[in-house]
């Protein structure tokens, strides 16, 4: 295998059985001049059914799109059957969203494009699965600040059923943030790549900043006020708890640093289905003490998973059971 590629951009590693089928000539000794000449460059062995692995590695030297690719050589003979393009793309941003997933809508997209014009993927997909309705399901990742000195400003755009919380918030420098996104839905619904962008900017505050608490509208300000209300047997009137959100410390946006990062969600959310074959179980004749166990299926027929419950129907014959129990089933 031979990576052609500008150097320290692309590694190839072999996985630890590939290593135990790699194999190197023995050095050969010439007769005439008793000089050792070089050894041939290591090659793979591998017999019928067995396969090789490998770690395809990228180590960014510079903001910028780099590709490669890996040419097989199968003797002394270069594959024309397998060939792996390497496509990459180095980035130094400021404000990261760390944790998502790669899209393999896009990626498949970007793949069937021609070379020349190929571009690197980058993990902008929430992948929520299979959701039952009425439930909240929920995706965390984070958001990350990597200057040391810039304070970052970040607002998500989105409306129901997707709920990002924090909503909106400051990430000083060197810092990260968790976001969680939830969603709920009561009536069947699909999203695929569900486009929802973040607001991303530098702002300065009118305090210095190591003055300035860490601030997003998840943080709370608890109170307690007097009310109207009062007990007769008491002497002191009633409180009342009030909740408000932190107020936003006094900022200023930086001038064109404001900028919109990009995230898609994708989500089934449907009715639960199932499938019971069996209606009535009927039990041979048992002896008193004993125990007698009969069996029966149940299917998960929808897309989501299937919870339920057994609950024990007293009738004129009597049935012993399990009064609750609850599982899942996927």
């Amino acid at each position: 295998l031979h990576v052609e590629a500008e150097p320290g951009v692309f590694f190839l590693k072999g996985r630890h059985p590939t290593l135990e089928r790699l194999h190197t000539e023995n050095v050969l000794e010439d007769s005439s001049e008793n000089v050792s000449k070089h050894p041939k460059k290591p090659y793979l062995l591998l017999h019928h059914g067995q396969l090789a692995k490998f770690d395809v590695i990228f180590k960014a030297t510079m903001a910028q799109r780099l590709d490669g690719r890996i040419r097989v050589l199968v003797g002394n003979t270069y594959s024309k059957k397998t060939q792996i393009e390497l496509v990459a793309e180095g980035h130094e941003d400021e404000f990261t969203l760390d944790g998502l997933e790669e899209d393999t809508k896009e990626r498949n997209a970007k793949s069937s494009l021609k070379k020349d014009i190929i571009d690197a993927v980058r993990m902008n997909h929430i992948q929520f699965g299979n959701c039952p309705m009425g439930k909240h399901c929920r995706r965390t990742f984070t958001v990350t600040n990597h200057t040391r000195t810039k304070v970052m400003r970040f607002e998500w755009d989105s409306d129901t059923p997707f709920h990002f919380s924090p909503k909106a918030g400051h990430v000083h420098p060197g810092c990260a943030k968790t976001i969680t996104v939830t969603l709920k839905s009561d009536v069947p619904v699909t999203f695929r790549r569900h486009l929802v962008k973040c607001k991303v900017a530098e702002i300065n505050f009118e305090l210095p900043q190591t003055e300035v608490n860490d601030w997003d509208d998840k943080m709370l300000i608890v109170t307690w006020k007097d009310t109207t209300r009062k007990d007769p047997e008491a002497t002191w009137p009633e409180k009342e708890k009030v909740v408000r959100i932190a107020p936003e410390p006094a900022h200023t946006v930086v001038e064109e640093s404001m900028y919109e990062d990009e995230v898609y969600l994708s989500a089934i959310i449907d009715y639960a289905q199932f499938k019971l074959n069996t209606v009535v179980i009927q039990f041979k004749d048992t002896f008193p003490f004993k125990t007698r166990t009969a069996t029966f299926r149940m299917h998960n027929t929808g897309k989501v998973p299937l919870e339920y419950t057994w609950e024990e129907v007293r009738d004129s014959e009597e049935v012993v059971g399990r009064p609750y129990s609850k599982s899942l089933m996927r």
